[in-house]
């Protein structure tokens, strides 16, 4: 019998212990995700602008839901307010986008997987 023969490719079993353990953590990762999926899409987050006389609301996914106007800024003009608008959504969007960020992390935590 010759040097390393009966050992297969390499895999001892604690290869394939390792190995079933990571199959075992992505399908964890992938229950979790799905779940991370429809919360988000449950989420409501609200940007804002010009102390709240524009606000915006998103989904987690951001999905727009409402806009919501004060009467008090119809008089601003048009300009004025397509810069409240586009303000509120930014902020809509950074917010529901650091949200999805936080819950992705704390889904793969402990699983060294670069994000």
């Amino acid at each position: 019998m010759t040097k390393g023969q009966g050992q297969g490719f390499g895999f001892g079993l604690g290869k394939m212990k390792e190995l079933a353990e990571a199959f075992k953590k992505a399908q964890q990762v992938q229950e979790g995700a799905k779940k991370l999926q429809e919360d988000l899409e449950q989420m409501q987050i609200e940007g804002e602008a010009g102390g709240g006389l524009v606000k915006v609301v998103m989904t987690g996914n951001q999905e727009p839901i409402r806009v919501e106007i004060s009467p008090d800024v119809l008089g601003e003009g048009a300009d004025v307010l397509s810069d409240l608008v586009t303000t509120a959504m930014k902020d809509a969007y950074n917010k529901s986008t650091a949200e999805m960020r936080r819950q992705m992390e704390e889904l793969t935590s402990g699983l060294n997987i670069p994000m």
